[in-house]
């Protein structure tokens, strides 16, 4: 059964804390595991931020929006408790079928909190609940990754607009920049070529007693690395006596090429295709800048413990 929405969970929440004095979130968040039968695998999903665990990011939102209708209060003194209100006990006491933004709008507090204060249109109020399922984190999260992909294509396009050796010093730059090395000039493009060859070598070492290979294929993106191009860079570690390399390419890889990697004896041989090395990138912040910054601040809970 897949997580349910923060909008499912909320009849649940309020029937989980009748008849008790309180419950806390992490008490929810596990009836709402059980109730729902939820796999290790889905207990564990996180919000594309990674920072909180999904099935308790939307318990936490279900509250939030709970609490603003008036149905749930926090317990003065104990941090992560809430109670039913009497409100809330009343609604219950009625045998809701379910309990989402558009009940919680007939409350005048959630009703203010969801229009700031003015007028909402039952469309405009329709449209916003229809497209409501995910928490705030989660839609922003999902729009980030989306700017990502988007940005991925745009810089691989930049990559085929520009020259191969263009290309291998960004690898160089990119590695670097990921920690590999660590030394003043201890990443370079060689001049060697052709097929097979190594087009970059970066020391982890002062001395340069441990190296790392490069091959550089700046290929058209639906163009494929096949075995045989493996072979070959791991026929050129062997020549040079080297046991890691690192092959990245605009392309992608076949199958049979990515089984050979793996299969390579003494040498470890890592695979980067187009989409990897554009994320990246991004992640390094190579070849790209913030346009723009949204701050999301949370509670210092620090600040409010009485000493």
């Amino acid at each position: 059964m897949a997580i349910p929405t923060f909008q499912d969970v909320m009849l649940p929440i309020m029937k989980f804390a009748e008849g008790v004095e309180s419950r806390s979130v992490k008490e929810s968040v596990e009836h709402i595991e059980k109730l729902y039968n939820l796999t290790d695998e889905e207990k564990q999903e996180r919000v594309p931020s990674g920072r909180t665990r999904s099935v308790h990011n939307r318990v936490a939102w279900a509250f939030a929006h709970l609490k603003k209708a008036g149905l749930l209060e926090s317990v003065h003194g104990k941090r992560g408790f809430y109670s039913l209100t009497e409100p809330g006990k009343k609604v219950l006491a009625n045998n809701p079928q379910q309990i989402d933004m558009r009940t919680l709008s007939e409350h005048p507090g959630y009703y203010n909190f969801r229009g700031q204060g003015e007028s909402v249109s039952e469309t405009v109020l329709h449209d916003d609940i229809k497209n409501a399922d995910k928490t705030p984190e989660e839609i922003m999260g999902t729009l980030s990754s989306q700017l990502d992909l988007q940005l991925a294509d745009e810089l691989l396009e930049s990559i085929y607009n520009n020259s191969p050796t263009f290309f291998e010093f960004l690898v160089v730059d990119l590695l670097l920049k990921m920690g590999y090395g660590g030394l003043e000039g201890s990443g370079e493009v060689t001049k060697k070529s052709g097929d097979g060859g190594i087009d970059g070598v970066i020391k982890q070492d002062e001395l340069g007693l441990d190296m790392i290979y490069i091959q550089a294929k700046r290929w058209d993106k639906d163009s494929t690395v096949s075995r045989p191009d493996i072979q070959k860079f791991a026929g050129a570690l062997l020549g040079e006596g080297a046991t890691k390399g690192v092959f990245i390419t605009t392309a992608s890889f076949a199958k049979p090429a990515v089984d050979y990697a793996k299969s390579v004896p003494n040498a470890k041989i890592i695979l980067i295709d187009g989409l990897s090395l554009a994320k990246l990138m991004i992640k390094h912040d190579i070849g790209v800048g913030t346009s723009n910054i949204i701050r999301i601040k949370k509670i210092d809970s620090d600040y409010f413990e009485e000493q």
